[in-house]
């Protein structure tokens, strides 16, 4: 699974905040897709998702955000104690920390959530959509660039800052995009956002990995470590 910083992308990008952040987030990626469809019908989205702002903040990932091979990946993942997740039915893949507990949410197609922290959580959220893949859409920096305008038009929205962004190839070649953010918030406060997204067989899929990450508890290097892995492990099931 090769993953090229954003230093040498021509395109990069993507997502969003707690149970609720979660979900608005890919909203608004799902209604800024859509906008973009009504001009250019590409994109069709799924009536049962409203059009709210989306958010996105894109990120240029240094060294130790790259897997140096699926070897070292694997071993990475056991030694932090990461689980395999699959959704045959919806065809997708992740790791997931075992302790973190599977929850029902409206509109999601599976959410996780870190005991006794609801509003540490890792959500994907599936959508149908007209497109053979994310490039065919635009750039990763198109993309990041009409998420975050979105985000920062919220009024919960205090600031919104783009940390790094990549793009990878995933099952078969798959284009993955994939971002990491952070958002000030009246709903919440500093949050740390991971995304990633990828189009497969006439889906959409976003994951977002919403974890708190104020000055007075910033997010530990271990935690991170576990997030990260969360992140690069989202594929579409062979």
């Amino acid at each position: 699974m090769a993953l090229k910083g954003s230093h040498t992308l021509s395109h990069s990008t993507l997502f969003h905040q707690h149970s609720q952040f979660t979900y608005a987030s890919s909203r608004t990626l799902i209604s800024t897709l859509f906008q973009k469809s009504t001009s250019h019908k590409h994109i069709h989205s799924s009536p049962s998702f409203s059009k709210r702002t989306l958010l996105l903040t894109t990120v240029l990932w240094g060294q130790s955000l790259l897997l140096p091979n699926a070897r070292d990946a694997l071993l990475l993942a056991q030694e932090l104690e990461l689980q395999r997740y699959t959704d045959s039915k919806e065809g997708f893949t992740l790791l997931r920390p075992p302790s973190w507990t599977k929850v029902d949410k409206a509109g999601a197609t599976v959410l996780f959530q870190e005991e006794n922290m609801g509003s540490n959580n890792i959500g994907v959220v599936v959508n149908p959509v007209r497109l053979a893949n994310l490039g065919e859409f635009g750039s990763p920096q198109f993309v990041a660039d009409k998420l975050l305008q979105a985000e920062r038009r919220k009024e919960s929205t205090m600031e919104a800052e783009l940390i790094s962004v990549a793009e990878r190839s995933g099952e078969g070649g798959l284009q993955v995009y994939e971002f990491e953010y952070k958002v000030d918030s009246t709903r919440g406060g500093m949050k740390r956002i991971f995304s990633a997204a990828f189009v497969a067989s006439k889906k959409l899929y976003l994951l977002n990995i919403v974890h708190s990450d104020k000055p007075e508890s910033p997010l530990d290097l271990h935690k991170r470590m576990l997030l990260e892995q969360v992140l690069h492990s989202f594929d579409a099931a062979a």
